[in-house]
Order: structure tokens, then sequence, then C-alpha cells
């Protein structure tokens, strides 16, 4: 229960009809979920205007409604606020309704197209073995301290944020690391929260369905940074060209990190193995059992995290090098054929090609690098034939098939992955719609010291097919034909 004027407290308010005196139960932006005594906030959604749910919610029990717009007709006994953005109304009210839970966090926020997840976990196991309690809110999973919750975004809805902040601040968590994506950002789910910190790991060609260009999708990452408090810091990876734009208008304290350029925190890649990594940071070696060049940049990344929230240098080495991988993420078994299976959340064409090199780095080229890719559907259809050209120049063989096709036609899909595919490699492609059966015929090509790579799914346990969830695990799937193949 709260004051419905304690709870619009930094909410921009064009008028109000009614009283601000009333007592509420709890707020929804969903009308289904609304019940007596609670207010209702229409926010417009990318399918749905809230606007057009008022007088359900009125029906359900709401009395009060936070809206852009007063509708025609006003009912005696509600009260109506008008703001500016309800999506911006609604992120400051979840913060005040729990409290203004982030600010007594040390609260750090990861943005970028790829390596969020991995930079997120990373500080959180780090964080965990150094003694603290630590929160988490990844695209994977959400854990209060050692309480794991299940992640359905990447930037929940700013109830679920300060929802799990609150249970946070009731666990003694000191410090939380929460993935920051572009959506969450565009539609202010992070606004209200007090940040400590930001970082910035790269940006590439992600998103493009939602964001119309790429520069109002850097853009939208940008006005994180240019958000943060004075006493925060901003680190941004300024190999990547984008990482200067980052803290144009930033008021934070900026720090770099970088693998080729002179930077504040500098990572090295001295040694480069399917076992794991040998790396100079800064002044200092350390071997770490994260792999590829990717890893060197999120190594580079969570050093610098950790040393601006305050940890000694030789205690943040000798953390990292405890670390494991992170699930879906470059995460690989070694059959007792010696075929090596890796699964990636590859999802990209960057990402695809970052995973790609650093197995071809990696391998002695007497083996086969056999790739089974796909695209999801209703997303960004740009990337496909960019994802078909990636895997099958840089694969001895690929297999093209579904990822999540959601209310797309596999085939069309795949259709689009093949227009990348230059004639030279055409021979090295060939095309299977169901999953399953392309991750066994994988298996099936493979000979002794061939490297399979699964790209696409990662973490992921389902496929989603027309609104539908179904179990799958490239993990269990590969790892299962793996043995049957010893049999």
């Amino acid at each position: 229960m709260a004051v419905l004027k304690d709870i619009l407290y930094k909410v921009t308010i064009n008028a109000v009809v009614g009283s601000t005196s009333v007592d509420v139960n709890t707020i929804h932006f969903d009308s289904r979920a609304v019940a007596n005594g609670d207010v209702f906030v229409a926010v417009k959604g990318t399918t749905a205007d809230g606007h057009n749910f008022i007088e359900k919610a009125i029906q359900q029990g709401a009395i009060a409604v936070v809206c852009e717009a007063l509708p025609k007709h006003i009912q005696n006994g509600i009260t109506y606020i008008e703001v500016e953005d309800t999506s911006s109304a609604l992120a400051y009210m979840a913060s005040n309704y729990y409290e203004n839970p982030s600010s007594n966090l040390r609260l750090v926020g990861v943005t970028g197209t790829n390596g969020k997840t991995t930079v997120t976990t990373l500080l959180y196991q780090l964080f965990k073995k150094a003694g603290y309690k630590v929160g988490l809110l990844s695209t994977v999973k959400i854990m209060v301290d050692n309480t794991e919750y299940k992640a359905t975004h990447t930037t929940p809805d700013s109830l679920t944020i300060n929802k799990y902040l609150k249970l946070m601040n009731e666990a003694g968590v000191e410090f939380c690391f929460m993935e920051v994506s572009s959506h969450g950002i565009h539609q202010k789910r992070s606004e209200g929260l007090q940040f400590e910190g930001g970082v910035f790991t790269n940006l590439s060609h992600d998103h493009l369905d939602y964001h119309e260009t790429f520069a109002e999708y850097r853009d939208v990452k940008k006005s994180f940074f240019d958000h943060l408090p004075k006493q925060a810091f901003a680190l941004v990876n300024i190999d990547d060209k984008n990482g200067l734009v980052m803290l144009q208008n930033t008021q934070a304290k900026k720090y770099t990190y970088a693998l080729k350029t002179y930077a504040d925190f500098k990572a090295q890649v001295l040694e480069n193995e399917l076992s794991g990594l040998l790396l100079k940071l800064n002044d200092s070696e350390l071997w770490t059992r994260l792999i590829g060049t990717f890893n060197a940049y999120n190594v580079a990344a969570i050093y610098g995290a950790a040393e601006l929230l305050g940890l000694e240098k030789v205690e943040i080495l000798r953390l990292i090098s405890e670390l494991e991988s992170v699930s879906g993420r470059f995460q690989y078994l070694i059959s007792e054929e010696k075929i090596t299976a890796i699964v990636d959340y590859a999802h990209t064409p960057d990402a695809l090609k970052n995973v790609l090199e650093t197995i071809n780095s990696i391998r002695t080229k007497n083996e086969e690098l056999i790739t089974v890719v796909g695209c999801g559907g209703d997303r960004d259809a740009t990337k496909r034939p960019k994802m078909g050209h990636i895997a099958s120049a840089l694969s001895n063989k690929v297999i093209f098939t579904s990822d999540n096709p959601r209310s797309e036609k596999p085939e069309a899909i795949i259709e689009d992955i093949e227009k990348g595919v230059e004639p030279q490699n055409f021979k090295k492609v060939v095309s299977i719609t169901d999953r399953r059966q392309a991750i066994k015929t994988a298996c099936q090509m493979a000979n002794p010291n061939d490297i399979i790579l699964i790209a696409g799914k990662g973490h992921e346990t389902y496929q989603e097919i027309k609104g539908e969830r179904f179990d799958f695990d490239d993990y269990q799937i590969v790892q299962e034909f793996l043995k049957q193949l010893q049999k």
C-alpha cells in the first residue's frame, strides 16, 4: 500500500483530475493484472497501446490511471494523471513504490551488441568469489545473491527490475550487475535507477528491426551514458569506433579499455588456446580459462570495472583466473572420438565472425570446422545474408538450419541466409530445416579432431515456433549425438 502522490515523485505531470492523496495497492501496466485499489499506467507498447484498455482497467478495480491523454469519458471517484511520457512515469513510479532500491546498491549497467551477458555474469562470479553478496540481472537469469530466478527479457520492465532490486536490498546485496539493452533504454525501463557505473562492450549489426537505422541504435546506447551522474564511471571499449561516441556527453568519469589502442585498461593476448588465454593486463600476466580474443575484451572490461569499484589489483587478477565460462558462451565438450563441439550464442554477424575467427586461430587446420547456424524469425532480416556469407567463408562445411522461426517459415529464413553465400562456397553448404536433424548430421559428418560449432541459441533451452516454446537445448542434443557415435 502506498499514497499515490508519493509514488509520483519526479514524474513530469501535465494535469490531475481527482485526488492524489488516495492509497493504492500496487502498479500495473497490463490491464489484465489490475485488481481493486491498483493504479493503471497506460503505456504505448510496440504491439498494443495501454490507452485502449483504460476502461477495462477501471472495470477491474483501478482507482487511478496514469496516461498521456485524458480519456473523453472521466469517471467519478477515479484519479486521472496526465503525464508527458507514461514509460518514463512508470519507471519513476516503480522506483518510488519499491523505495528506490537502486540507491542502496552499487549498480553497474553493461550495454553493447555482444558481450553483455558474459561481462555481467563474470562480474557477478568475481564479486561472489571476493566474498560479497551480489545481484545479477541478465538475459540468462536473475540472481539475488544465491537465489536464482528465471529471466524473460534482456532488460526486464521497470516494475520487475525494481521488485528484484528490492529483494536484493532485503538480502543485503551490495553490488548488482545488470544488462542494459537498447530496447530497455528506448522504452525507459532503466530510468529512475541510480547507476554507479556503465560499461560499453561494442556495437554491431543487430536489432535494426526495432531501431530503424544504425545511427538510432547507437544513439539509444549513448543516451544511457548521457544520463549517468557525475559520481559514476563510464568504461568503454575504444577499439570500437563507437566507444568514444558513448563518452561525448557523459558527466561520468571517463575510462577506456582496449586490445589494440592505448587505454586505461590494456589487454594483450600472449597465448590463445582451446584451454584458455594467457593475457597481459596493463603490467601483469594472467591465465584465464576463457577462450578467444572476444573474451580478452570481456576480461579487460571486468578487470577495469572491478578496479573502479575498489577491488585490489592483485585480488582481481587471482579471481579472474578462477572464472568459468558463461552458459552457452563458447561452451565446449570433447567426445571420446576427439570431436570438439562448441555451443555459442553468436546470433549477430559480428559475434559469429568473432567465434569462427577464434576457432580458426586456435585450430591446426588439419581438422575440419563444421558450422550449424540459423537466424531468428520476426527479427532483423538484413543480417541473414551476412550470417550466411560469414559462416560459409570461415568454415569447411556449413549446415543452415532453423533457429527460433517464431511466426515465419523456417525455409524462407534459410533462403535469406543462403543469399549471402558466394559461388566458391556453394559446395560447402547444406540446408536442413529441422535443427535437431542438422546437429545430428554435423555429428555424423565429423571425423576425429574435427570441430563442430553450433551457433545462435547458446544458453536458450527452447525453440520458439508459431507462438509456442518447445524444449530444445543445443548443448544437451550435441552431447547426446556424440555419445551415440561412441557406441
